[in-house]
């Protein structure tokens, strides 16, 4: 009897490897200027840190405020554990992001139930078991408080998601 890998390795014998194909991961909160920014940054700093590479990382907002730049508490929240804003700029969800992207995370299940149907969708509480409480308009110490979930939501992505991919191959596929 085949294994299941013996089976996979058969299937994909042959086949060409994608070399240096790009994934993409989208981070969708209510207005792109606190949770999924810091997703955003998180994420780009831990794939850096493991130098895993072939992974574009980037946030949306469902009413995003373009124009308005990354909440000063955001930017704050991040800047305490080594990540810099930058010159970071809020956009809006569209389905040209949607279509473009490998993996979608939404800071919640009511904004994951939005996008069902629309891309590879999930929550944060699909991650982690908790959603991420949307911080604005109150102080830093919630904006602590989503930063340091998302840095836990950040690892479980790149173990439970990321990890299957090396430098932009699909690990299905074998070397010959």
């Amino acid at each position: 009897m085949k294994t299941d890998t013996e089976t996979k390795a058969k299937e994909t014998k042959g086949k060409k490897k994608p070399k240096n194909v790009h994934k993409k991961v989208v981070f969708v909160c209510t207005g792109n200027t606190c949770r999924s920014p810091m997703a955003e940054l998180i994420l780009r700093s831990k794939l850096k840190q493991r130098n895993i590479r072939w992974w574009d990382i980037s946030s949306a907002g469902i009413h995003a405020e373009v124009g308005s730049g990354m909440s000063l508490y955001s930017r704050f929240a991040l800047t305490e554990v080594g990540i810099e804003p930058g010159d970071f700029q809020p956009r809006q969800l569209t389905d040209a992001i949607l279509k473009k992207s490998t993996i979608v995370f939404c800071m919640t299940d009511s904004q994951k139930h939005m996008l069902e149907g629309k891309a590879h969708v999930f929550s944060i509480k699909d991650v982690t078991g908790r959603e991420v409480p949307d911080p604005y308009g109150q102080g830093i110490e919630e904006y602590r408080a989503a930063r340091d979930e998302l840095m836990r939501a950040c690892d479980a992505i790149i173990e439970d998601y990321i990890t299957q991919y090396q430098d932009g191959e699909d690990k299905l596929y074998d070397d010959e």
